[in-house]
């Protein structure tokens, strides 16, 4: 299966967007669950995105206050209720796993961020929910939670742009490959040095995918490119230029797995 985030740019109607994935060849979308970057209605997405002919692979939790998860004030509750009502919404719209961006390193894990991890490992078990914890600068809060948190509903997001881009050196699907819940997968060119089309930047895609291959992860192989370097396509161009080379990427895994 082949899918892509489903928020890359281009000022076009929801409808219209899942209308053109789908026509790329694209089997399903990953879904930005907040109103924030203009997304408007987003709990229109799910049903816009099947009547599509989509998959829903996940939704992606808000990002704007993650690193106040633990911090002792309104705005530490207000973004862990957040996570726990993101669980309750998946299991509302029938998505499977939501991905969370953990606090960066400057936020180091505490005895309160361990209460809310309980929390929040409690309500995605209750709800049947996987919560798939993200790489970024995180490194230590990611290794601190997937490493003290035993629960087959949480687990890990691997994003290899961001695993080039911030700890080459980590061997993380090694670590947690076994934990692999979902995969981010764009190239590091660009102004951004981040979410460009595959083969488009310096990452190693032979090497990246034999590494998810070889932990036995049977998800989506799932694109989260932007159109911040691609201006010059319609979102057509972008979508179809983005799905061939997803479908290297897929070629590639499953040759070597």
């Amino acid at each position: 299966m082949i899918t892509i985030y489903d928020w890359f740019g281009y000022e076009v109607s929801m409808k219209e967007r899942y209308k053109l994935i789908k026509e790329a060849g694209f089997d399903g979308v990953l879904l930005w669950w907040s109103e924030h970057f203009g997304r408007g209605d987003y709990r229109s997405g799910p049903q816009l995105a099947r009547e599509a002919g989509l998959v829903i692979e996940n939704i992606h939790a808000p990002i704007h206050n993650e690193h106040d998860l633990w911090t002792d004030n309104l705005n530490g509750e207000s973004v862990t209720k957040s996570y726990l009502q993101c669980i309750v919404d998946c299991n509302e719209y029938e998505i499977p796993t939501m991905v969370v961006h953990l606090p960066s390193e400057d936020h180091p894990y505490n005895t309160l961020g361990v209460e809310r991890m309980k929390r929040i490992t409690e309500q995605a078990e209750q709800f049947n929910v996987n919560v798939a914890f993200e790489n970024l600068r995180n490194f230590t809060n990611l290794t601190q939670v997937l490493d003290q948190v035993d629960s087959k509903r949480i687990g890990f997001c691997y994003d290899c742009g961001h695993h080039y881009r911030y700890y080459p050196g980590k061997d993380l699907l090694s670590m947690y490959g076994s934990r692999l819940m979902a995969v981010h997968l764009h190239d590091d060119n660009g102004s951004r040095e981040q979410h460009g089309l595959p083969f488009d930047g310096s990452i190693d895609w032979a090497t990246t995918m034999n590494q998810i291959a070889g932990t036995g992860y049977m998800g989506a192989t799932a694109l989260e490119p932007m159109n911040w370097d691609y201006e010059e396509l319609s979102i057509k161009a972008f979508l179809e230029k983005a799905f061939v080379k997803a479908q290297q990427l897929e070629a590639i895994r499953f040759s070597i797995s």
